[in-house]
């Protein structure tokens, strides 16, 4: 096999591997820990304060980088102090699972 084939096989498998690390979180434990998120964020992932992102129907890969964003200080301006704040004390199982718990929501709200 020349190395173009090793790369495409390569490849190949590990693309078969993304699916099962994008939804490694639990829906059910991030519902539990999304208490202070409701705050600004609303019961059912619709802001309650005009300006805010809802985070209902959001993609699970995007939130889990945000929220890491947040905690790392990579993301500034906005209320990125509250959230950087409030990101400080999630661990990586709690940011995996509140993007699986607002990634499961309706984009709409319920």
């Amino acid at each position: 096999m020349s190395l173009k084939h090793h790369t495409i096989a390569g490849l190949f498998t590990l693309s078969t591997l993304v699916p099962a690390v994008a939804s490694a979180g639990d829906a059910d434990a991030g519902k539990a820990k999304a208490a202070v998120c409701a705050a600004c964020h609303g019961k059912d992932g619709i802001a309650t304060i005009p300006g805010y992102p809802n985070l209902a129907g959001q993609n699970e890969q995007y939130l889990v980088s945000a929220l890491k964003a947040y905690k790392n200080k990579q993301r500034s301006g906005g209320q990125s102090t509250v959230m950087q704040g409030q990101a400080m004390g999630l661990s990586e199982d709690d940011i995996a699972n509140l993007a699986a718990f607002y990634a499961s929501l309706p984009a709409g709200g319920q």
